[in-house]
């Protein structure tokens, strides 16, 4: 997140919970009609991290956003599973399936766009179009070591989850949402994200201990759907470098880049990421 970045605005409609044939209940809101939009959310968010996409692309589709198992509200009553990109990616296969809404435009964000990513790859009849922001996750590229976050990022993650679960939650937050967007961003954000965020603190080590799997030219060119990489462009480098291989990577892609923007680009420029995206989807549907 950057310095802009407001969640004081999210007005969100009704939670509703949808209970799967795992037993998971997986809290959701909804709003709209038309073309079926669901949103996935990455670290440290949940479903209300797009309450911006959903006051205004509402008016031209079908906008759904969800909590992933373990994310906020969580409650024995959930009775989530084990945490994991996995469990995830299956969970809303048996969401999109349950709810009858696919194929769906899909939509992820940091490590929500790597799920997003094997669900439109191993579901692609649940996916009509995928469109990644600063995906999350490794690049493994053929002819090089195998792939693996710089020995720096793992010690930096590391000392973010120690401290959250000696219960210096504000330390470690800081640590690591400053590591994913740019210095003093945790101090700059907002309370909306901030408490967002603390909300979810638990999930931060159970990520870490959960690695993402690595993108691969094989697994990218698989991809049945068409494929939209957007980016900030102050976002770290890793994610603009994953958008820039992927769109090399698969025959139907194209990129946008979100001017002035980091990581959290869809509520720091909300306006310009939803053109985007509106502009994606009405293109695929022509």
């Amino acid at each position: 997140m950057n310095a802009r970045t407001d969640l004081s605005s999210l007005a969100l409609p009704e939670v509703y919970f949808a209970t799967l044939p795992s037993g998971t209940r997986v809290p959701y809101v909804a709003s709209g009609y038309g073309e079926p939009l669901l949103f996935i959310h990455g670290s440290l968010c949940d479903y209300r991290y797009w309450g911006s996409q959903a006051s205004a692309l509402s008016k031209q589709f079908f906008c759904m956003s969800v909590s992933l198992s373990h994310y906020w509200p969580d409650d024995q009553d959930r009775m989530p599973g084990e945490f994991g990109w996995r469990t995830h990616v299956e969970e809303l296969a048996d969401f999109i399936a349950m709810m009858q809404v696919g194929p769906v435009h899909l939509v992820g964000h940091s490590r929500g766009g790597c799920v997003a990513f094997h669900l439109a790859r191993e579901y692609p009849h649940l996916v009509k179009t995928l469109t990644l922001a600063d995906p999350g996750g490794p690049l493994q590229v053929a002819g090089t070591a195998e792939a693996q976050l710089p020995a720096a990022t793992v010690a930096l993650r590391a000392r973010a989850a120690a401290l959250i679960e000696e219960g210096a939650v504000d330390a470690g937050l800081e640590l690591f949402v400053d590591s994913v967007s740019m210095p003093g961003a945790w101090r700059k954000s907002p309370a909306g994200f901030r408490r967002m965020a603390i909300d979810n603190a638990a999930t931060l080590p159970k990520q870490f201990r959960d690695p993402l799997p690595a993108y691969t030219q094989a697994d990218a060119a698989g991809l049945r759907c068409q494929l939209l990489l957007v980016e900030g462009e102050r976002s770290p480098r890793m994610y603009r470098d994953n958008a820039a291989q992927l769109l090399a990577w698969h025959a139907d892609a194209e990129k946008r880049t979100i001017a002035g923007a980091s990581h959290g680009m869809n509520v720091s420029h909300p306006a310009a990421f939803n053109r985007v995206i509106e502009g994606f989807v009405r293109a695929s549907a022509a």
